[in-house]
């Protein structure tokens, strides 16, 4: 990227947020801070009112207005695409309001522009296995970024998994986190009087009260995240299959930690990382052609325990 595009693109950055750090920006660009510094100083001396908060970041003046943004065909397409993504991974809402943004962005485009991007659109099509579109009007997604925004306390009917039953909670939010194929809320719960981790699709009811809380909430995420990383406990295993095998593994063994593989005479040796063994155990079951467990042996042991189990059952039956 040329300098001027780059002095474009840093001032479009200071509009993206109230204040902003020479770090975000220098990561952003590769650049050194230096040279985030003498860019910041160009734009001031073409007359941009650029503000400056020592140890804080730099930010536009209030009364300063920029003319509308506009975006390149690869801008608009990149939005795009993740347009097609959006419907299976939020709900109606968010999905809505996304298309909503959309429209709004093809409308300030070129003419040409709008041409290629419409054909782009009936060109991409997304398969997930899962539904075309979310199944529920909402998961509370909206409701639950106002609330991490406002500091809000959330009044949940919760269908615990657990104990197949539904708790009445009272949370406070400090964040979102997308695994496993779902959204899932972590909050103070003040019910059990620790964080908790929620998932959004087995939240029946939801609301935003107006009773407000008081946490640092990037502290407190981190924090939670970090804790939670201390207590995850994953073992490494190992496992000898053949290629034919590994080769019908493709995708899924990705969802079991997959890390890497080698050859191994007429065979892979496949590593994974992964906290749940028996879970482990019960997929290695699935396969119908040979799995040479290397190691752990408590993995093997798992494994043996279930076949027996299996046999006992049909020899009853």
């Amino acid at each position: 990227m040329n300098r001027i595009d780059r002095l474009q693109a840093i001032l479009t950055q200071l509009q993206t947020k109230k204040v902003v750090k020479a770090q975000e920006i220098a990561d952003r660009f590769e650049i050194s801070l230096r040279t985030v510094y003498r860019d910041i100083r160009a734009l001031e001396e073409g007359g941009i009112p650029i503000g400056a908060e020592a140890g804080v970041g730099y930010f536009l003046d209030d009364n300063y207005t920029l003319p509308p943004i506009m975006f390149t065909t690869e801008e608009a397409s990149a939005i795009l695409m993740a347009g097609k993504i959006i419907p299976h991974l939020s709900d109606k809402n968010v999905d809505h309001a996304f298309q909503d943004a959309l429209y709004k962005i093809k409308s300030v485009m070129k003419a040409e522009d709008k041409e290629l991007l419409e054909k782009l659109d009936h060109s991409v099509k997304v398969f997930t296995g899962m539904s075309s579109a979310p199944e529920r009007d909402s998961i509370y997604l909206q409701d639950i970024q106002q609330a991490l925004v406002q500091s809000k306390v959330l009044q949940l009917k919760y269908f615990a998994h657990y104990n197949q039953e539904f708790t009445l909670r009272e949370v406070e939010p400090i964040g979102l986190l997308f695994y496993a194929l779902n959204w899932h809320l972590i909050a103070y719960c003040r019910l059990r009087g620790d964080y908790r981790d929620f998932r959004l699709d087995r939240i029946k009811k939801l609301e935003v009260s107006h009773s407000t809380y008081d946490k640092k909430l990037d502290n407190a995420f981190e924090a939670y995240l970090k804790r939670e990383k201390e207590q995850l406990q994953c073992f490494e295993i190992e496992l000898k299959v053949s290629k034919t095998l590994a080769h019908l593994l493709h995708e899924s063994k990705y969802w079991y930690g997959f890390l890497n593989q080698q050859e191994n005479g007429d065979g892979l040796n496949m590593k994974f990382l992964n906290p749940d063994l028996n879970g482990f155990a019960r997929w290695i079951l699935g396969m119908t052609e040979k799995v040479e467990i290397l190691s752990p042996v408590k993995l093997n042991t798992s494994l043996q325990e279930m076949v027996q189990k299996l046999s006992d059952n049909y020899k009853n039956n």
